[in-house]
């Protein structure tokens, strides 16, 4: 196991379980194991509150947060609520109401400051039990012995302070970009998606248009590059996040972040009209190189969640839903360990985990290359089609009734294909005649074929 040179640890301590990281995986792992009669305690390197990107949640995971009984406090802390996700490109718009989905589930969700939200759930978490420990960040891992143990450091009491050592008999391993197990033990593996980048800010929206609705974040595609877009999340305070994302090699970070992201809002005139009125007074930020993955999610005495383990892309918001279903599925398999049960973590783990993140990769893939895109801004889809896109786009990629989620690569190949052929043929049409036209019955079958009455594959 990976080490790093310090002072020598001290102050030997032991604790039940240890979560690293007190952000929303941790803060909900925590307090589920808390509320089964477990003590966990957590170690997070930062003082919160502090800034984090991931600011508009899905519906899927408050269940999570509702079962580790935070829902009132997240409620009373006057978050903007969104019901749905809407897209813009060009002249092009297209909504999906979170609400008309196929899954159940929860409909509607919140838009966050995180530094707000992440505290409101560790907050909660404390107030349930669990102990956290903030600016102890943990610095050396061994997993060999009859139990684990790790080296943690209190960050504020400077670089020459002893670690102290922790035993516990199970780690969680929290830490979202940090990926501390990852590095301490050497579990990374290159991610197969390409490596873009993001340049964002806050801006005092003044945003005056009635056909913009702040109960939905706004993707919207730059017109002349497609593989550009941009996040608008409104909050309830009359400011909104606003990034841009695309290409590590488009999105130049050398440059005056401030301006390189105004010369990409420039560039869309959905958006430049949007935001004619805002004030940027928030400085622009940047990270790159986002997406991540490892060899295992799990292994003796340890577990990752969420971005500790996986992190895909922010086009559809997907990390703190994948971060507390993981926490979620890790919290069942530790407990029922714990009491006793000899648990398969791979087959009661990863891999009903990984369901799900790979249909979301499904997606943010679909979308880069042009077939989601075509899915979404298709102006004629089923009401149940779109209702089944709609799950998705809501958090419920675990869905196994949902075809787009049972047989997600498949099934969005044949509706892309579809819908690009409708589109050609009401492009062919010259005056738009065809795309304001009904579909035929032909067509209708087809894409009712594409969603559900085609059996699925063996």
């Amino acid at each position: 196991m990976q080490e790093v040179d310090m002072p020598k640890a001290v102050m030997q301590e032991r604790h039940e379980i240890v979560v690293i990281g007190a952000g929303p995986a941790g803060a909900i792992a925590a307090a589920l194991l808390q509320r089964r009669g477990h003590q966990v305690t957590i170690f997070e390197r930062q003082r919160f509150p502090r800034f984090s990107i991931g600011e508009s949640l899905l519906a899927h995971c408050l269940e999570f947060v509702e079962e580790a009984g935070m829902m009132d406090a997240v409620r009373a802390a006057g978050f903007q609520e969104k019901n749905g996700a809407a897209f813009a490109c060009g002249d092009r718009y297209s909504a999906f109401d979170f609400r008309d989905k196929f899954s159940p589930g929860p409909g509607t969700t919140f838009q966050v400051l995180r530094s707000h939200f992440d505290q409101v759930l560790a907050d909660e978490a404390a107030r349930q039990g669990v102990r956290i420990h903030y600016e102890h960040e943990v610095v050396a891992a061994n997993f060999d012995g009859a139990e684990p143990w790790l080296e943690v450091r209190d960050v504020s009491a400077g670089a020459d302070a002893a670690p102290r050592r922790i035993g516990t008999r199970f780690v969680l391993d929290a830490s979202g970009y940090g990926r501390v197990l990852a590095r301490l033990l050497d579990l990374e593996r290159p991610t197969k998606l390409p490596p873009r980048r993001a340049i964002f800010t806050h801006i005092e929206d003044h945003i005056t248009s009635t056909d913009f609705d702040r109960s939905k974040i706004l993707i919207s595609v730059h017109p002349e590059h497609e593989d550009v877009w941009f996040w608008t999340i409104p909050f309830s305070n009359g400011r909104c996040s606003l990034g841009v994302v695309g290409a590590a090699e488009k999105i130049n970070a050398d440059a005056d972040l401030m301006a390189t992201l105004r010369h990409w809002v420039d560039g869309a005139p959905n958006l430049r009209k949007l935001l004619g009125n805002a004030v940027w007074d928030t400085p622009a930020n940047t990270i790159g190189g986002y997406a991540a993955s490892v060899q295992s999610l799990h292994g003796r005495g340890w577990a990752l969640l969420g971005n500790a383990a996986e992190f895909l892309d922010p086009v559809f918001s997907s990390g703190v839903t994948i971060a507390m279903h993981s926490s979620k599925l890790a919290t069942e398999c530790l407990h029922r360990q714990l009491s006793g049960e000899t648990v398969d973590w791979e087959a009661d783990f990863s891999v009903p985990l990984m369901h799900g993140v790979n249909c979301f990769r499904t997606y943010v893939q679909g979308w880069y290359e042009g077939s989601f895109r075509d899915v979404v801004f298709f102006e004629k889809a089923q009401p149940q089609i779109r209702a089944m896109i709609s799950s998705i786009l809501a958090g419920y990629a675990w869905d196994e009734n949902n075809p787009f989620v049972a047989e997600h690569e498949r099934r969005l190949r044949m509706l892309a294909e579809v819908c690009r052929g409708m589109s050609s043929r009401a492009a062919a049409a010259g005056d738009g005649a065809a795309a304001k036209a009904p579909h035929t019955p032909q067509a209708l079958q087809a894409l009712q074929a594409a969603a559900v009455t085609e059996p699925a594959a063996n």
